[in-house]
């Protein structure tokens, strides 16, 4: 269908910057799909937002590696989804845990793993306090409003091009 032409659109993206992440970390619930895994049951095939699958695999062809920093009391059906929609093995890293906990834990133990530096991390998240706490940290941040769609992914690259700045906090253009 037309996935061969998104994920086209997708590498052009990642081909116009000069300076790519070593990691992009991305939250799960309303940002690579559209609902709360709490609210799902593992017996049901989750969807993902349009352009995540693409945008997953580009980065994943251009060899820039992922993780995952979620939070969630239902990890087990995170986990299944992630399994069900074939790309668990794309993330070298998956942090996802209870919802108490706060996402600068997610990225203290990310970096632990992979040992990249917080600077040379992108991150998409659909909470503004999680952007706020994990740009802080250093990692330039992207708030979603409906996923991660090009016009986000096109401005996560651009601001992470330019280094965290304060403005790395904008909430995506539709586009």
């Amino acid at each position: 269908m037309g996935d061969e032409k998104l994920k086209n659109e997708a590498m052009e993206i990642l081909g116009l910057c000069q300076v790519l992440p070593r990691l992009v970390v991305f939250d799960l619930d309303y940002t690579l799909w559209p609902f709360y895994c709490e609210c799902r049951s593992k017996r049901e095939m989750p969807s993902m937002y349009l352009h995540c699958k693409d945008i997953l695999n580009a980065l994943k062809d251009k060899g820039v590696k992922m993780a995952i920093a979620s939070r969630s009391p239902t990890r087990d059906i995170a986990e299944t989804f992630l399994d069900k929609l074939g790309i668990k093995s794309m993330f070298v890293a998956q942090e996802i845990f209870s919802s108490w906990s706060h996402k600068t834990e997610h990225f203290k133990k990310i970096q632990l793993k992979t040992q990249i530096p917080f600077d040379k991390m992108l991150f998409f998240d659909d909470e503004n306090r999680n952007i706020e706490a994990v740009s802080k940290m250093g990692v330039t941040s992207i708030l979603v409003n409906n996923g991660v769609t090009f016009g986000a992914f096109r401005q996560g690259l651009t601001e992470f091009s330019q280094g965290p700045t304060p403005s790395s906090s904008k909430r995506d253009k539709k586009k």
